[in-house]
């Protein structure tokens, strides 16, 4: 087989999961074209890094909500109580910035407790279950702010989502300590897609040539190495995208490679079966939702610490951004499928387009109705892909 047609089977093999990176490739050129190059600019791409880092830290709760088959409607109004519990710690009763951390995540524990055991245990669909949060969370978001804004959080705390690690390797105009960490990366990256191969290829499955293996490392290292170029050109490596790749590795590791990713995935897929074949449906809700409430916690951490406030109307809307990221990287409707790193694609396809629109001085309307009609396709790309495959009538 040629090297074409080796790459455009590989394309062609699953067309949903390509089409969205080939989307996010194109979509980043056409700004990159608008905007004459700033959307790629060092200032902009660590600013895009520090505004939408929440939504992905969401993204990734809500792809596995959405795998399990349910959806999660409260989590912006979460992001918002989180903020305020942790504004009147640390802002109001002078509390170190840590004891509003820990009782921010208390809360997410909390709220993730609550609606799992109602979802789980008394069987109410999690649609109801977090459309009801929704509207509680933020009554109570309201209650404890007393319909007032409370700030300056102040440093460190503003550091978690506005900080940055530079200079620690010196550097002659860049971070060099940025450069190591994104190298490093990369070489965990290849070494990680060498032993997927080699396993693929114990088990005598299908796998890419040598020639098309080392083009994909070397694209993808790039592609990489040139965004941590723009970063250490710009104020060196976030705090926040620390805490994203963390989450994203150990996400991406729970959903592939435990009894619980496993599961949650079955339950998705066929619940019936699922429960037949052994999995404790019940609790395996109930860790979804519980998990979900804790991401969401975290989500509401960074982003008082980026806004450095607390405010009753914090967080409106992210769950629809966080669910159209879900949506747009490939996770299906009706559950059972889904991926850690597609929905961070889809996050970036909703960033890019959101920050390259703003660069553009396009009105906030308009910016609604294109991110609307990009959810739109997207689902639409998934039913049609279902259709094809006959899974759907």
């Amino acid at each position: 087989m040629s090297v074409v047609a080796t790459i455009r089977d590989s394309l062609t093999r699953n067309l949903r999961t390509s089409g969205i990176y080939i989307a996010f490739v194109a979509i980043v050129a056409l700004f990159a074209i608008l905007t004459d190059g700033l959307s790629l600019g060092p200032t902009n791409l660590t600013n895009l890094v520090l505004q939408y880092s929440y939504i992905l830290i969401l993204a990734i709760g809500m792809v596995m909500v959405i795998i399990a088959g349910h959806i999660d409607l409260s989590v912006g109004s979460v992001v918002a109580l989180v903020g305020a519990v942790s504004a009147t710690l640390v802002v109001r009763q002078g509390m170190p910035w840590w004891v509003g951390v820990v009782a921010g995540l208390l809360v997410g524990v909390a709220i993730g407790a609550w609606q799992g055991f109602w979802v789980a245990f008394v069987g109410i669909p999690a649609f109801i279950t977090t459309l009801a949060g929704m509207l509680l969370f933020r009554g109570l978001t309201f209650l404890v702010l007393n319909n007032v804004s409370l700030s300056p959080f102040g440093s460190p705390y503003t550091e978690i989502a506005a900080g940055f690690s530079n200079g620690l390797l010196g550097g002659q105009g860049y971070d060099l300590f940025t450069l190591v960490v994104f190298g490093i990366a990369v070489a965990g990256y290849a070494v990680s897609q060498w032993r997927a191969r080699a396993a693929r290829q114990a088990y005598q499955q299908a796998v890419e040539g040598i020639p098309q293996f080392a083009l994909k490392i070397l694209v993808v290292g790039a592609v990489v190495m040139a965004f941590a170029w723009q970063l250490a050109n710009s104020r060196g490596l976030p705090i926040v995208l620390i805490i994203l790749a963390v989450l994203i590795i150990a996400y991406t590791l729970v959903t592939t490679r435990t009894v619980f990713g496993r599961h949650v995935y079955a339950l998705g897929g066929n619940k019936t079966a699922a429960a037949l074949s052994g999995v404790k449906v019940k609790w395996v809700n109930f860790g979804v939702m519980l998990n979900m409430g804790v991401l969401a916690s975290v989500a509401g951490i960074v982003f008082s610490s980026r806004s450095n406030a607390a405010q009753p109307a914090a967080g409106n809307m992210f769950e629809l951004d966080a669910i159209a990221a879900c949506f747009i990287g490939g996770a299906s409707v009706s559950g059972g499928v889904g991926k850690v790193g597609g929905a961070m694609v889809g996050g970036l396809i909703m960033a890019v387009m959101s920050n390259g629109m703003q660069l553009l001085s396009v009105e906030t309307a308009f910016q609604q109705v294109v991110k609307g009609l990009v959810l739109l396709l997207a689902v639409a790309f998934d039913i049609y892909n279902k259709r094809r495959s006959g899974s759907v009538r």
